[in-house]
């Protein structure tokens, strides 16, 4: 599968697109029906990224299906290629997606960048920042094993939370199931960074396919109009039939 670019204008490689979220579409689309991968349509580069996978709901509302990625900048066409597959197939939350749950999907790719030390756990603004902790587990079982975890710049606005919340709620997700109190809090080595997203539906992936499909039957048409009505053509077209 070759997928057309969604526009005609540069792309910078470092913000998402609605092509990103087509390719990984695509990805999961023909590794679920065992046909060859897309190839991409978009510029290569080196970033960090993760690939969010949602469902709709009964009630309308988009809930998480999987979300898998790396803080570690890797070459973007094959780390979008295999974290579209991780995020749907391998998240441990989550069974993995069939085919026939495509209609209910939406993709959202985030390409990070301007990773910054923040001074503190509060250093950092909800809707602004994605942000990743450190701290040592102060359970005297835990042997002081680090834990770590990131919540994307999106997550807190979705939920709801304010900074503490947040925070907390990714204490949680690193693993720690004991008391949160301000030592606790106060002891967290916080790293924030920024995102760009981009985000489309099942459907809205099969619209860009069936207009990229009618692209080609057109063009393909026109060629053939274009042969026709050429003597050279037709001339070429004697000489090896001859």
């Amino acid at each position: 599968m070759v997928l057309a670019a969604s526009t005609n204008a540069p792309q910078d490689p470092n913000i998402a697109t609605r092509d990103h979220c087509i390719f990984a579409f695509a990805v999961l689309h023909s590794h679920l029906t065992g046909n060859p991968s897309p190839i991409p349509n978009f510029p290569d580069s080196r970033c960090a990224l993760f690939v969010t996978w949602n469902t709709l709901s009964g009630g309308g509302h988009w809930k998480l299906r999987g979300c898998i990625g790396t803080l570690e900048p890797k070459q973007l066409h094959r780390a979008l290629h295999d974290y579209a597959l991780n995020s749907s197939l391998r998240d441990h939350r989550f069974s993995p997606i069939r085919f026939k749950e495509l209609p209910s999907l939406q993709c959202k790719v985030s390409l990070l960048a301007r990773f910054e030390k923040g001074s503190g756990w509060q250093d950092w603004t909800v809707g602004v920042h994605g942000i990743i902790i450190h701290f040592t587990d102060p359970d005297p079982d835990a042997r002081g094993a680090r834990r770590t975890a990131t919540f994307l710049p999106d997550v807190a606005p979705e939920q709801g939370w304010n900074q503490q919340q947040a925070v907390d709620a990714l204490i949680r997700k690193a693993g720690y199931n004991g008391p949160i109190g301000p030592s606790l809090r106060d002891a967290i080595s916080l790293d924030r960074y920024q995102s760009t997203i981009a985000s489309i539906t099942y459907d809205e992936f099969i619209a860009v396919l069936q207009q990229k499909q009618k692209q080609q039957q057109l063009e393909a048409a026109e060629e053939e109009q274009i042969e026709a009505s050429s003597p050279s053509s037709r001339d070429v077209r004697l000489r090896v039939a001859a």
